[in-house]
């Protein structure tokens, strides 16, 4: 199925459609749609809309349509609903982890009557075991529909049992395989029941150790697992090594990009997550933040620079480098950075490695500060003249801020992943403010000490 594109025409037909309660016609189109596009096509409608083409869709659609919602659109679409026709309309037909997934996004009291129009008793047990498990780890990602078969069944024992636990589930990722204790000892290639239709006991030909994850486990490092092993599903475990649930690689791509969407907006000096779309208030609210912080970083180096206001009287020249200074320091610092975080991300950089990091960086700095601050020096010596104090002050002034950029730029998420704070934020304007300002002191002080040396002239 090709993805639908939405031509101003398109939306322009479905609208009147709706505007005419057409009802039989808006079945027909939204047939025609995978839940993904339904869902991309309320994101153009408003939610009067939105509500009557998802009364129109069975209940299994809806479901599908819902989870492909971003949040925002699917809790206006939930307010309108009763907590019976959630139960029974939502959740009965969502996987457990989705169902979760919707439920943790809704306030504690609604939670308690929906559970309680659940008809499946099983379904609803599943549902709040989940809820007890943190929404960033393996046990709040996991679902429990799987097929589970005992090491010690026959060949066709197995079989049969594989048929009636597959009458319940829409995917089939891994048979798993436990013992009497219901821990997992491993997994049941498909392959085998047709090379080996007549085995004794299932634990003869099943795959040993699995790869698999205790329910405490971070999202960060599911997605790094299922990356480095090429997983579609990956088991859960309690404690005691327990089969518990079932992780698939949908849940972990869609937990990625969100995190992947936070790091991004935390870089860019964003203190929520925001959209597009969202109200002005919303967007004010998430973008004011690192904004004053930025202004409060200009009013500290208007004061340096008063401080110095003297050497600017003496040798106005300096003030042509005020933005050569601040702008190499903000970018060697966010360099430096966004490289410790990217390692940090994709699991290449190990905390237990800082030191050694710190010295490269170290090494890196300082490289690059030789060339740049040469290369200003050669500049500097035919555009001012060899014997000009500035000349030698910007040079000496690059090569300090480039350093001080690189360690400080590594040295800043570093410390922030030891203490389990988001290292994302000190990719975005914390590392660019700060730098400017400690960059404007260094060729502040090295100037003014260069001045009070030699005057204007070396």
């Amino acid at each position: 199925m090709l993805m639908k594109e939405y031509t101003p025409e398109y939306l322009e037909h479905i609208a009147g459609v709706i505007s005419n309660r057409d009802e039989e016609t808006a079945r027909k189109e939204l047939a025609k749609l995978h839940p993904a596009d339904i869902a991309e096509l309320y994101r153009d409608l408003d939610l009067e809309q939105a509500e009557f083409l998802f009364r129109l869709l069975d209940a299994d659609q809806a479901a599908d349509v819902l989870m492909e919602l971003d949040e925002d659109d699917r809790h206006k679409l939930l307010s309108a609903m009763s907590s019976e026709d959630i139960a029974k309309q939502v959740i009965d037909h969502l996987d457990t982890d989705d169902a979760v997934d919707i439920i943790q996004e809704l306030d504690e009291e609604d939670r308690d009557e929906i559970l309680s129009h659940i008809d499946d008793v099983e379904q609803a047990g599943d549902i709040i075991d989940l809820l007890k498990y943190d929404e960033d780890t393996a046990g709040g990602l996991m679902g429990t529909e799987m097929i589970v078969v005992n090491e010690n069944w026959s060949m066709p024992q197995c079989v049969q049992e594989m048929r009636k636990q597959a009458e319940d589930l829409d995917d089939i990722y891994y048979v798993y395989v436990v013992d009497n204790d219901y821990r997992l000892r491993g997994v049941f290639p498909l392959k085998k029941m047709i090379t080996h239709p007549s085995v004794s006991k299932i634990k003869h030909v099943m795959e040993l150790d699995p790869v698999s994850v205790k329910t405490d486990t971070p999202v960060d490092e599911l997605t790094l697992d299922f990356e480095k092993y090429d997983l579609v599903a990956m088991p859960v475990v309690d404690s005691i090594g327990r089969l518990v649930g079932q992780i698939t690689v949908d849940d972990v791509m869609d937990e990625a990009r969100e995190q992947s969407e936070r790091d991004y907006q935390l870089a860019s000096g964003l203190s929520g997550d925001i959209e597009s779309n969202d109200t002005m208030f919303h967007q004010t609210k998430a973008r004011l933040p690192w904004l004053l912080i930025g202004m409060l970083g200009g009013i500290g180096n208007s004061l340096i620079l008063g401080h110095f206001e003297s050497g600017f009287a003496v040798n106005p020249a300096m003030a042509l480098f005020i933005p050569l200074i601040g702008g190499t320091g903000g970018n060697v610092g966010i360099q430096s950075s966004a490289i410790i975080v990217q390692g940090l991300a994709n699991g290449s950089l190990d905390i237990k490695s800082s030191t050694k990091q710190l010295f490269k960086e170290l090494g890196v700095g300082l490289l690059n500060a030789c060339i740049i601050s040469l290369l200003v020096l050669v500049y500097n010596i035919f555009a001012l003249g060899p014997t000009q104090v500035t000349t030698v002050a910007v040079s000496l002034s690059l090569f300090a801020v480039v350093v001080f950029a690189s360690i400080f730029g590594t040295f800043v998420p570093l410390t922030l992943e030891r203490f389990r704070i988001d290292p994302a934020l000190a990719t975005g304007p914390f590392i660019s403010i700060t730098n400017d300002i400690i960059g404007m002191v260094i060729y502040m002080s090295i100037s003014s000490a260069l001045i009070a040396a030699f005057g204007t002239s070396i």
